[in-house]
């Protein structure tokens, strides 16, 4: 679990015998996701992130409900420009919505796959986003310190945190993202076909090696994603919590508040630019999810496809092949 920098400050002030040493700590989860409701068993029904979570889908929807009525056709007394996208808000969607669709999207799958799982391909990558840019806020911080203001308690908080710095979300996604495979796998190969893609083009005596591995690869590729996403999520909220506490740090040694407050603002300082990286790599992150899983549907696809796709893009520029090594790359 990821903690904040509220949370850490707290475990620091505890653990230092600070103005906190009331407060009961807990494991670190327990200042991210909070258990807001149980069963009668002990069962988790409700908690702080499945709020969040509930919250990113809402907004998801309200943001592409607002997008589709900006790129919407305008009347016809509006002239030509009934075509043209209306405000800012929608035309910058409508330019990562094109740029996806048209340069990733369409160049790995076909006109024909391109329709069918564009829908899809592009909710995960703009819920992902929402999801990332959601656990940016600190919201977090803003109810541990309310909560200590107001009722004693720096751990209350009722939403807020990065979902997907939580393996079980980023795993659900990959689960999401694995029937997609597969259900295009069935659909575009049939039974025979997708078990014949178990040989990986091998003969069939080469059953026994082939078929394990292939196995075994269907079930890394998802997981690579769940684990890619998470690690990346955690790992950068976890550095900026951690610059963020060398100012209290250096107080707590009693290095003065000369010393101390030096330190603090050049944390403030630190703290801000990874902000801006973390942005960065919240949209890089979403972007690499749903990439990756047009690819990974793409290598589901029948061989004729694949033949008749590497045709068009060997005569148009070699996108294709730039597509491909892109994702080489990221999946490295």
């Amino acid at each position: 679990m990821l903690p904040t920098p509220a949370s850490l400050l707290l475990l620091a002030a505890d653990a230092a015998g600070g103005a906190h040493k009331h407060v009961e700590p807990g494991p670190l989860d327990h200042s991210v996701d909070i258990i807001l409701w149980k069963t009668v068993g002990g069962a988790t029904l409700v908690s702080t992130q499945l709020l969040t979570l509930f919250i990113a889908a809402i907004a998801t929807v309200f943001v592409m409900l607002r997008v589709s009525r900006a790129m919407e056709t305008g009347p016809e007394s509006d002239g030509h420009r009934r075509y043209l996208t209306r405000g800012r808000f929608g035309q910058f969607f409508e330019a990562i919505i094109v740029y996806l669709r048209d340069q990733m999207i369409r160049p790995m799958l076909g006109d024909a796959n391109t329709a069918r799982y564009t829908p899809f391909l592009l909710t995960l990558f703009f819920f992902i986003w929402i999801c990332n840019v959601i656990g940016l806020v600190p919201l977090l911080s803003f109810q541990h310190l309310a909560g200590g203001v107001a009722i004693g308690d720096y751990h209350w908080a009722m939403l807020g945190g990065t979902a997907t710095a939580n393996i079980s979300v980023t795993a659900g996604l990959a689960v999401i993202a694995f029937v997609a495979i597969q259900a295009h796998g069935f659909r575009e190969l049939g039974v025979k076909g997708w078990a014949h893609h178990l040989l990986g083009g091998g003969p069939w005596w080469l059953a026994p090696l082939m078929v394990p591995v292939e196995l075994i690869g269907m079930i890394i590729k998802p997981a690579a994603l769940a684990i890619r996403l998470f690690a990346n999520m955690l790992a950068g909220h976890t550095l900026m919590a951690t610059v963020l506490l060398f100012g209290y740090m250096a107080l707590s040694a009693g290095l003065g508040w000369l010393v101390g407050g030096s330190i603090t603002v050049v944390s403030g300082v630190v703290a801000v630019a990874l902000m801006l990286l973390e942005l960065f790599v919240a949209t890089l992150q979403a972007f690499v999810f749903m990439f990756l899983t047009t690819v990974f549907i793409s290598l589901m696809s029948s061989h004729d496809h694949d033949h008749e796709q590497g045709h068009e893009h060997a005569h148009g520029g070699g996108h294709g092949e730039a597509a491909n090594a892109g994702a080489e790359a990221m999946a490295h």
